[in-house]
Order: structure tokens, then C-alpha cells, then sequence
């Protein structure tokens, strides 16, 4: 694990491979950290790529930021990490949250992209009512903590039969969520409620672009990577079987596969 301070946040983040390897920047959602990528670390540094995993500001063991964190701040915070490790261009990838912080990192930081990878994630700005509820659960997460939540939206996060037929991975996630801090959690939240549209971004996108949604999503359903997909006609889009909003954790050979065909193709 390494630390540095970008932007006035300290940024935990881990760096695994050869630093001579194409490197990939991975993007935890909420609420987890960079561990969630742990299942797609080791096939990737094997195969002779750079993997950086940081933790976002407010999440892991970064430093936490109250009030109001926009996705563009996560952006510009990445930026400034690649520009700590000496890194001018990477594969940007993200899922859910961070599928839209790769959105974003694309609008502001086109220049520094070699390929996207968007998993289970959506393009379009966000509707008035979920900005009112992101505001509402932030105000909650405060108030409350984050245990509560996690258990009930474990069964979201993970398709519902995996929760039962993946103890331990249902076990990591959930442990994940409680450990992250509420007010981190909270200025997210509120951050998000705010996003843009991306969908103009996406359209206009060269480099190439890999799409992966679990099967059975609730939160992205498969007809939102198909959207996301007719935006982007040289895409390639992966449904991934068995497997709900976090399909690189609940079903990572598959998700992997599926990456590393990608990059081995596309890079």
C-alpha cells in the first residue's frame, strides 16, 4: 500500500506490476475500496500489466472529505495520482460509481485515456427523484452509520442467490461497506446526485471502449450496457452470467477473461 496527498487528500493506493507494463486504473464503487479489484489484480499483473487500485477520498483508507464530493473532484483527484506515478496515458476502468468517475474522467482528462472499461454502470444525468434519495440515504448513512444499509442492500450489490451461494464473497463485500466511513460515504452520495450526462461523452469517445454488466443486475440492468453500447458502435459489451451488480467479485474468471481477451485485442 502507498500514500500521497493529491489535491489536498491523502489517497491510499496500491501500484502491483511492472512498471514497464500498459497501466490499468481501477475504480472501486460505493461503498467499497480498492480491495474490490482484488480479484482482477494478480490474473492481470500475470499477464504483464500495471494495476493501480487506489481508494477514492472519503473510502478505504483515504482521507475523508465532508460535505460534498462531485465525481468531478474523483476525476481530477485521479489525474493528479497518475501524474504522481509519472503515468501520461492508461486503460481507465470503473464500476458502478466508478464507471461514472470514468465517465467523467473521459469528459475532463480525454487526453490521458488509452481504452475505457465501463462495468454495470449508467451514462444518463441523474432524475430528480434519485437526487432526492442519494440526499436523503446520505443524510441517513450520517445519521445512522453504515450497517444498516450494507445489510440491506447486500442482496442489490450481489445477485440475491449469490448472497447464500458465495458466503465468503458476500461476507468481504459486507464487511467492506460497514467499514466505510459515513461521512466519506455521505459527501459521495451528494456528489453524485449532481452528475451530468454523459451520454454525448460516451458518443464521441475513439478509444476503444469494453462494457460489462452482470446478468442479473438490479441497480444497471443489462438494458442500460446496451445503451451504453449503441452510444458507443465500437464497443464490446460482456454479460457476464451469474452474477448481479459486482460480477467482478461474484464472478471474477469470467470477468477476467473477458477483460484480458480486451486488452490482448483492442490494446
Amino acid at each position: 500500500m502507498n500514500s500521497t496527498t493529491v489535491r489536498g487528500a491523502t489517497i491510499e493506493y496500491d501500484d502491483f506490476g511492472p512498471s514497464t507494463g500498459l497501466p490499468i486504473l481501477l475504480i472501486h464503487g460505493h461503498p467499497f475500496d480498492r480491495t474490490l479489484w482484488a480479484p482482477q489484480v494478480t490474473p492481470l499483473t500475470a499477464a504483464g500489466y500495471r494495476v493501480v487500485t487506489p481508494d477514492l477520498r472519503g473510502y478505504g483508507r483515504s482521507s475523508v472529505t465532508a460535505g460534498k464530493v462531485l465525481l468531478a473532484d474523483f476525476a481530477d483527484d485521479l489525474a493528479a495520482l497518475l501524474d504522481h506515478l509519472g503515468i501520461e496515458r492508461a486503460v481507465v476502468g470503473g464500476v458502478s460509481m466508478g464507471g461514472q468517475i470514468t465517465m467523467e474522467f473521459q469528459l475532463r482528462h480525454p487526453e490521458r485515456v488509452r481504452a475505457l472499461v465501463l462495468s454495470d454502470t449508467s451514462a444518463p444525468a441523474e432524475t430528480a427523484e434519485g437526487k432526492a434519495f442519494r440526499n436523503r440515504l446520505a443524510d441517513r448513512l450520517v445519521a445512522e452509520g453504515m450497517d444498516g444499509y450494507a445489510h440491506e442492500v447486500i442482496d442489490k450489490m450481489l445477485a440475491a442467490y449469490n448472497v447464500t451461494a458465495m458466503p465468503d464473497v458476500a461476507a468481504r463485500v459486507l464487511k467492506t461497506m460497514c467499514a466505510t466511513d459515513p461521512e466519506g460515504a455521505a459527501a459521495a452520495l451528494r456528489g453524485r446526485a449532481e452528475r451530468p450526462d454523459y451520454r454525448d461523452v460516451l458518443a464521441s469517445v475513439e478509444a476503444p471502449v469494453l462494457i460489462l454488466v452482470g446478468a442479473d443486475d438490479v441497480y444497471t440492468p443489462v438494458p442500460e450496457a446496451e445503451a451504453i453500447r449503441r452510444l458507443v458502435p465500437h464497443s464490446t459489451l460482456v454479460v457476464i452470467e451469474r452474477a448481479g451488480h459486482l460480477p467482478g467479485a461474484e464472478q471474477p474468471e469470467r470477468f477476467n477473461a473477458a477483460l484480458l481477451r480486451f486488452l490482448a485485442e483492442r490494446l
